[in-house]
């Protein structure tokens, strides 16, 4: 896979897809690599129309990390935050932004349809917000507008996010099955199809592939930093012009639905696509809605603006 310089850090990035169709640049959430995409998603973004772009986030997988920045305290942040200071820390989702417009210039993609998943769709909403010209369209998927008043994660998915990944490769595996699996929607609860279903074994096998191309938990904590020091975007987002696409699972335990309705709330115009019996995770059965979604709102706002 490539890498290029961007915004004065390296960015390890793969594309799919035809040149000349539709750029989407495609972000992850928290602490995930691009090797996280599954390759048939990817390939039926891409067989919708577009010339799809994804990367690794700093501090994750092969892109840059940044070892002599030790991850700060999340009370400091937070107490910072209260005091109306601006939060002593590596990096902020304004910085993330900063690197999906390093990369669009180095790809010469002069304005792109940008999309995220959950961390990835805050950075989305901060790349719209700061850099509006270079934008087509923003979708941001399974995300929030970080206002503290939202409702916040089921108990089971809180303590799966807060868990310390451990440091031992076999035990990193079964952390990786146990917390994927308290993200994970109701499909099959609801009566939905296999596609629904959480493949353990998958899971584990994919775990496998992450530790061992680019193990780095403090990369994480980074990551979570810049998240909470970045504060709420709800107040920005009222001004926001660029086209807007929402998409939420019904059931994500982790950023819950309301999360992702007050985002299409907050954005003049945008619209909104509920994905029943999806949770914080992309599995096969929800792919056919997003696929679809994606490219209806890339093709409707496919004009440099």
């Amino acid at each position: 896979m490539p890498s290029t310089p961007a915004n004065g850090i390296t960015l390890e990035y793969q594309t799919f897809g035809d040149p000349d169709a539709r750029p989407l640049l495609l972000l992850r959430g928290l602490g995930t690599q691009m090797i996280q995409w599954d390759p048939a998603l990817c390939a039926q973004i891409a067989e919708a129309g577009h010339f799809l772009v994804i990367f690794d986030n700093r501090d994750v997988g092969l892109s840059t990390h940044f070892p002599d920045s030790p991850p700060p305290s999340i009370a400091q942040i937070l107490e910072a935050r209260q005091g109306g200071k601006l939060p002593d820390v590596p990096y902020t989702l304004a910085d993330m932004a900063g690197d999906v417009i390093g990369l669009m210039d180095a790809l010469g993609l002069e304005s792109a349809h940008i999309a995220g998943i959950s961390m990835g769709g805050m950075i989305v909403q901060q790349t719209a917000l700061q850099f509006p010209e270079r934008v087509r369209s923003m979708t941001s998927i399974m995300s929030s507008t970080s206002d503290p008043a939202l409702p916040g994660p089921t108990p089971e998915a809180q303590a799966a996010l807060v868990e310390p990944a451990p440091r031992e490769r076999e035990a990193y595996l079964e952390y990786s099955v146990r917390t994927g699996r308290a993200f994970t929607g109701k499909g099959l609860d609801k009566g939905l199809d296999e596609g629904f279903a959480y493949d353990a074994e998958k899971a584990r096998a994919l775990a496998g592939r992450v530790y061992d191309r680019a193990f780095d938990p403090d990369g994480i904590a980074r990551q979570m930093a810049a998240v909470l020091a970045s504060g709420s975007r709800a107040e920005a987002l009222a001004d926001l012009t660029v086209p807007s696409l929402v998409i939420h699972g019904a059931d994500d335990p982790l950023i819950p639905l309301a999360a992702g309705q007050a985002t299409a709330d907050a954005i003049p115009g945008a619209k909104r696509v509920v994905i029943e019996g999806m949770g914080h995770d992309l599995p096969p059965g929800a792919w056919p809605p997003i696929v679809e979604a994606l490219a209806a709102h890339t093709e409707a706002h496919n004009r440099s603006r």
